[in-house]
């Protein structure tokens, strides 16, 4: 037989062996699974992506005709255009108060979805329908709603409450009530969303740490502050990260109901990208207009993230 010493060392590398090809196939298997979403992401993310950087340094329009390249001539332009201006600060102003509102109402949504309602199950699935409804036919009843001859918004607040004094506004003519009006519809179709969000994150927390809190006297906010938001801090984060790209990017809302308008009033980038690079057909400078803010959100995110990891890491 055999020293028991060399059986063992043979068992040790047939051991390992196995747990090698076990270790690949795991990690092919992981590749596997992955691929459908790596292909997704380069495909109709990163190929327009580098399209839209490659049409940003050059004279490009459509219908194929080059004219050269520019480097920074695309961006460079835009510094004096006051169009550009009037959209890039519209965008952040209607991000920066859609969010404030989509966080407060959400707070309280979340909330009110965590007490004991009679078709709570059917109200959840209500309060999702502005987010799951085609955008576009959803603003089919904006658009009548708003609408100056027929407006139920009007008729409520003016016949009905007696808030509103003749004349009544003109929501889609008017540049405060147009830019309030794209407002309310984005508030609309995102605070559902971030009511949600909150709500599986509140879901998640142990309900003896929220006893604990009132037993020793912590009101809401402190509660909020010190209990509740450091644990859902990363399902806050990821939301946030997703609603205020998802916001920045928001077309559908000002093309249908405002074009703009009236006077640039309610103009964002990626209506100035659209007016200028397939309107006008100059995809060079629209892809420009389009990168724009694509500095800021980076850098918004990789603080998001770093916050996380550091939160993750304690």
């Amino acid at each position: 037989m055999r020293p028991l010493s060399i059986r063992v060392r043979r068992a040790a590398v047939v051991e390992r062996r196995v747990r090698g090809r076990g270790a690949w196939l795991k990690l092919a298997t992981g590749y596997l699974l992955t691929l459908p979403a790596i292909l997704y992401i380069l495909l109709l993310v990163g190929y327009p992506f580098l399209l839209s950087l490659y049409f940003s340094v050059n004279r490009v329009f459509i219908g194929g005709e080059y004219q050269g390249f520019v480097g920074a001539g695309n961006f460079t332009g835009l510094l004096d255009n006051p169009v550009f201006q009037r959209a890039f600060w519209n965008t952040l102003g209607f991000t920066f108060f859609s969010e404030i509102a989509k966080a407060v109402l959400g707070i309280g949504l979340a909330f009110l979805l965590l007490q004991p309602l009679f078709g709570k199950k059917i109200v959840r699935a209500f309060l999702m329908l502005p987010f799951t409804l085609p955008f576009a036919l959803s603003l089919l009843g904006w658009q009548w709603m708003y609408d100056p001859e027929f407006s139920i918004i009007n008729y409520l607040f003016g016949h009905e409450l007696h808030w509103f004094q003749q004349p009544y506004p003109d929501w889609l003519g008017d540049p405060f009530w147009s830019y309030l009006a794209i407002l309310i519809v984005n508030i609309w179709r995102g605070f559902p969303f971030a009511g949600v969000i909150i709500l599986a994150g509140l879901t998640s927390i142990p309900g003896d740490l929220l006893d604990a809190a009132k037993v020793d006297g912590a009101g809401f906010f402190r509660t909020w502050h010190y209990v509740i938001t450091p644990i859902i801090a990363p399902i806050l984060f990821i939301g946030l990260i997703y609603d205020v790209t998802f916001t920045i990017g928001d077309l559908t809302a000002v093309y249908r109901l405002t074009q703009g308008g009236p006077g640039y009033a309610t103009e964002t980038l990626p209506m100035e990208a659209w007016q200028v690079g397939i309107v006008g057909g100059n995809l060079g400078q629209g892809s420009a207009i389009t990168l724009a803010l694509f500095p800021f959100l980076l850098i918004g995110v990789v603080i998001f993230l770093r916050m996380l990891y550091r939160r993750e890491s304690l």
